[in-house]
Formats: C-alpha cells, sequence, structure tokens
C-alpha cells in the first residue's frame, strides 16, 4: 500500500491524460458537442521528459514566455486495470496526487497535442502519493491553484468521483491501466496563462502542495 512521502513522486508507468470526453468543463463540451463528441475519451500522453519533481525549474526558449497552466488531480494505480466497469474501477487504484499540466498557449484538443503539450518539465507532479485509504471521500477535496501566492482558481471534487469511474471504465475497455500509471483525471475547469518569471502551485489540503518555477531558457545557464 501506497503511503504519504515526502520523496518526488516516483512514476514508475504511464501518464495518461484526457483532451476529450463526456464530463469536461462544460465550455469544453460545448465546443465538442458542436463538432461532434467523441464517443469514447480522447487521451494525450506526457512522456517522461514531461515529469518534473516538487519544487523544479520548468525552462521555457525565448519564443514562449508564456504558457497555459492547469492543475489536475490524478489517480495512480497500483495493479492491471482492464475491462473494469464504473462500479470497479477504483479497485485498482493505489492513491492520489496533484500534477500541473502545462501546454504551449494557443493549443486546441481536435488534434493529438504532441509537441505542444510534452516539452521538457510540462508535468510537475507529487509532492507525494496519498494512500486511497486515506481520502474517505471526494466531498471535501478542494484544488487550488496559485500564481505568485495569489490564488487564481480552485475546484472541488465533490460529485466528480463517479464521472472518474465512468471515465476508467470507459478507457480500460479499449485499454489496460498498468500498475504504475497515472491517469490525469480531473482539472480546473479553464487554464491560466502564465509567464517565465512566475511561481505556480497547485495546493490542496488533502493531497499537499506542488510548485514549480517558470524560466526562460538563458536564465540561469551556465
Amino acid at each position: 500500500m501506497l503511503t504519504t512521502s515526502d520523496e518526488p513522486v516516483p512514476i514508475r508507468g504511464a501518464v495518461y491524460g484526457v483532451a476529450l470526453h463526456a464530463g469536461m468543463p462544460a465550455e469544453v463540451g460545448a465546443t465538442a458537442s458542436a463538432k461532434g463528441a467523441p464517443s469514447f475519451p480522447v487521451l494525450f500522453i506526457k512522456p517522461a521528459n514531461t515529469f518534473l519533481a516538487n519544487g523544479g525549474t520548468v525552462r521555457l526558449p525565448s519564443s514562449m514566455p508564456e504558457v497555459e497552466a492547469c492543475p489536475v488531480f490524478a489517480i495512480v494505480f497500483g495493479r492491471d486495470t482492464r475491462s473494469v466497469s464504473a462500479a470497479e474501477a477504483f479497485d485498482g487504484v493505489a492513491g492520489y496526487t496533484l500534477a500541473i499540466d502545462l501546454t504551449e498557449s494557443g493549443t486546441g484538443m481536435f488534434r493529438p497535442p504532441i509537441r505542444e503539450k510534452c516539452r521538457d518539465g510540462f508535468l510537475p507532479i507529487g509532492p507525494y502519493v496519498v494512500a486511497k485509504e486515506a481520502i474517505g471521500s471526494f466531498d471535501e477535496l478542494r484544488v487550488g491553484f496559485e500564481v505568485d501566492g495569489e490564488e487564481v482558481s480552485t475546484f472541488a471534487l465533490g460529485g466528480t468521483r463517479t464521472l472518474i469511474a465512468k471515465l476508467i471504465e470507459d478507457v480500460s475497455a479499449f485499454m489496460t491501466f498498468r500498475a504504475g500509471d497515472v491517469l490525469l483525471a480531473a482539472r480546473a475547469p479553464l487554464a491560466a496563462r502564465v509567464q517565465a518569471g512566475s511561481r505556480v502551485a497547485a495546493v490542496s489540503e488533502g493531497l499537499g502542495r506542488l510548485e514549480c518555477v517558470l524560466a526562460l531558457e538563458e536564465e540561469g545557464s551556465e
């Protein structure tokens, strides 16, 4: 069983995000409906080069002084999970953590966002994994997002458990979550645009505080 630790999250598998699905925030869902919503979730990946430990620095090229940042509630699987029902969806879950999904500004979700989401350091994650048993209910969980010490948004996880269970059911119908895989399961309705020089943080009383600094590549280089 996973326990709370001050060590950086040891990601042992793949990280999957959800670009489009029925439980997306209203403004994204409305756009998807206008264009024809997919019958199954559309996924994107965050490869290993994007992983960044709590307190790390994201280096941005000079041509990209601004990015979009979104706080995320993430699920860590403890065993292989395939073709499960919504009622069984959390049986294979080991614990939960926070992430900050960084994306090039202006990225659309109707073509695979590979370069736009997969630059080095574009997934701060942590600060640790909280065991599933330590979170009795999602109803009191909230995730806030801070930019330079000021909260700019917050979202509540109350009511999301059913949506996440259905998401796991739908995705596991066509692929297997391996032990150690991470699913970026719930996020703020809107991303914030943040600039190089900013310190951003995802904060939750039940999940800890995850922060990183954005800097231009030239800054601090030797």
